[in-house]
């Protein structure tokens, strides 16, 4: 999509906003239960999509992404009018022969960028809101997860309009158009690199946003909690989604009473969860950092692997050569994985 004509469809959304045409709740609420149909009659080919995006089953697809949007949805469409309705709000001194109150008004058109870890619940959490609040929506997913985007285009396309909601997919060259564009408010899930962008360029143009950025998360673990509880919990947060969760336990301190028990259950929670056999891998990951560091895999220590090589462009090499892909490239592994206790980040199990 050119600038111009970015700036065309904006236009027509503005001008659709400026109507008062999203300010009826009932309005939002029946986009609401029209977008919740529409979801529904496209629900397998959403975990199919996450699943050849990330690998993700079905049941953990509907877990972490669909159903938590549904339950959004839900909640939006039975508090909807309360959110819409004026508030009273104490009145000053200086008025006191008056009355006040707080009129929830929507900013415009929303831009909503969201990252690839959990594509469909980080795109239409933030949109279903920004709908429900009266605004407009201009769509931009990453382009990483380009099975589950096909289907979210297709959701959005048979339940609005331009008018409504416009998505535009790419890479770097569409985040600067997107970011350049004339939008209200901005809604960025990702990491801080980009993050740093969206928040200059909001800045530049006195736009507010939200940033959902990704950071460290400790777990504290003292002498009078449940181990085997505390292990299983644990290790669930940390692997879920291939460790890729913006809030995953990222280090622990425990009492150092409980340290030997605790670790020992950690590791027998992993194989308990996951197993200790064996698992072939075989599927195509996105180097994202020089010295060979794969999307959900920390590969730097070879040790990780027995038997391991890699398809790159065509050619199969030695895991010795790895360390030579340039960033950004995709390439192919297949070898044989040992789970291991002393994993730095969590096997990629479901490698399509």
């Amino acid at each position: 999509m050119t600038r111009e004509e970015l700036d065309y469809l904006l236009e027509i959304q503005k001008e659709f906003f400026r109507r008062g045409n999203t300010l009826p709740y009932k309005w939002r609420k029946k986009k609401l239960l029209e977008l919740k149909a529409n979801i529904k009659k496209h629900e397998k080919e959403l975990l199919e999509g996450l699943r050849l995006d990330l690998g993700k089953s079905h049941s953990e697809g509907y877990m972490c992404e669909v159903g938590l949007v549904y339950d959004e949805i839900s909640h939006m469409v039975k508090h909807i009018k309360k959110y819409a309705s004026p508030k009273k709000v104490h009145t000053p001194l200086a008025q006191t022969i008056s009355k006040s109150f707080r009129f929830p008004s929507p900013y415009g058109t929303v831009l909503v960028m969201s990252p690839w870890n959990y594509p469909f619940l980080l795109s239409f959490d933030p949109i279903v809101d920004a709908l429900a609040a009266g605004n407009t929506i201009l769509f931009k997913p990453s382009r990483y997860s380009s099975h589950t985007n096909v289907v979210m285009k297709k959701i959005l396309d048979e339940t609005f309009t331009c008018n409504e909601v416009i998505t535009i997919f790419g890479g770097h060259e569409e985040n600067q158009l997107v970011l350049d564009s004339k939008v209200d408010y901005i809604f960025f899930t990702g990491g801080k690199v980009v993050g740093k962008i969206v928040y200059e360029k909001a800045m530049e143009k006195m736009i507010p946003f939200s940033l959902e950025l990704g950071g460290k998360s400790p777990c504290i673990v003292d002498n009078t909690a449940k181990i085997k509880l505390s292990a299983k919990r644990i290790v669930f947060g940390k692997l879920l989604n291939a460790g890729q969760t913006c809030v995953a336990p990222d280090y622990l301190y425990c009492h150092e009473d409980i340290k030997d028990e605790l670790v020992k259950e950690i590791i027998h929670q992993i194989k308990e969860q996951y197993g200790d056999k064996e698992v072939t891998v075989m599927g195509w990951v996105r180097t994202n950092r020089a010295q060979a560091q794969f999307g959900f895999l920390n590969v730097n220590d070879g040790s990780f692997f027995e038997n391991l090589q890699v398809v790159y462009d065509n050619v199969l090499e030695n895991f010795e050569e790895i360390s030579k892909f340039r960033v950004g490239v995709s390439v192919k592994i297949i070898g044989k994985v040992v789970l291991t206790p002393n994993m730095k980040q969590p096997l990629e199990l479901h490698a399509n």
